[in-house]
């Protein structure tokens, strides 16, 4: 049913479309993707055929879209997350080299966590999150590791949008999540067991930009078995500081 797309502009109706697909479903239905985007049927297919010409969305042969590669190409031109992928995916590799776990980098995405990069290994630990996917800010040890810098705005905001409960272990309540960003805060490390998956500990550091800022955290995933945490902390520790170093030589050379 159409969610009443009345006064949209033409980019903001193609913008739900193309927010229609998601890491996990990345191949739609004209019927799922006028279902998701909210609109009528016969504007949906219009809209699909006009991003279609335009590359930025594809038609397969079992008559299922998927996103096009352009959104790719033009998206590899932009600064931000993509450079800072680049740049931190070197240190990405030495990280999982030495601990052999899920390693991530990840940046902080309205009220989410988004997932840009990982490196892993067969037997790594149990991990919910992908390349691309998203996870509610106050269940990851990558969104508490970046909400203990960010602004009281920011903070109200994830607290705003309401907390679900992955595990028993996740962050339910304002208080609970103001106790522990006090805390990661005073660490520098977010050490979140059980809190997306019970069989599985996050573990995450920010990453520093030009100015002391907040651009990302990079972190590990790896088994919830009560090893202590502290010599993987120093290792992502050496790491942020490897990147941030990278991330403000690349900046300078930019400008």
């Amino acid at each position: 049913m159409a969610r009443g797309s009345a006064g949209e502009t033409a980019l903001q109706k193609n913008l739900r479309i193309l927010q229609a697909f998601d890491a996990k479903t990345p191949y739609l239905t004209l019927t799922e993707i006028t279902e998701r985007a909210g609109l009528p049927k016969s504007t949906t297919h219009r809209l699909l055929a006009e991003l279609g010409r335009e590359g930025l969305v594809e038609r397969w042969p079992d008559r299922t879209y998927r996103l096009g590669a352009r959104l790719y190409e033009l998206a590899s031109r932009a600064p931000g997350a993509f450079g800072l992928r680049e740049v931190a995916r070197p240190f990405l590799i030495q990280v999982q080299s030495v601990v052999r776990q899920h390693t991530q980098l990840a940046v902080l995405a309205g009220t989410d966590v988004l997932y840009i990069e990982r490196v892993s290994a067969r037997d790594s630990a149990i991990n919910h999150t992908i390349i691309g996917g998203r996870i509610p800010a106050y269940a990851s040890s990558f969104g508490i590791a970046m909400l203990a810098h960010a602004s009281d705005e920011t903070v109200q905001a994830v607290v705003s949008s309401g907390f679900r409960a992955f595990t028993s272990a996740t962050i339910r309540s304002e208080s609970e999540l103001r106790a522990v960003l006090a805390r990661v805060q005073a660490d520098g490390c977010a050490v979140l067991p059980g809190h997306v998956h019970p069989d599985s500990t996050g573990v995450a550091v920010p990453v520093y930009g030009p100015h002391g800022a907040v651009y990302a955290a990079i972190g590990v995933v790896v088994p919830n078995d009560g090893a202590s945490p502290k010599p993987i902390i120093e290792i992502l520790k050496r790491a942020s500081a490897n990147i941030t170093r990278a991330l403000v030589r690349a900046m300078a050379g930019e400008r």
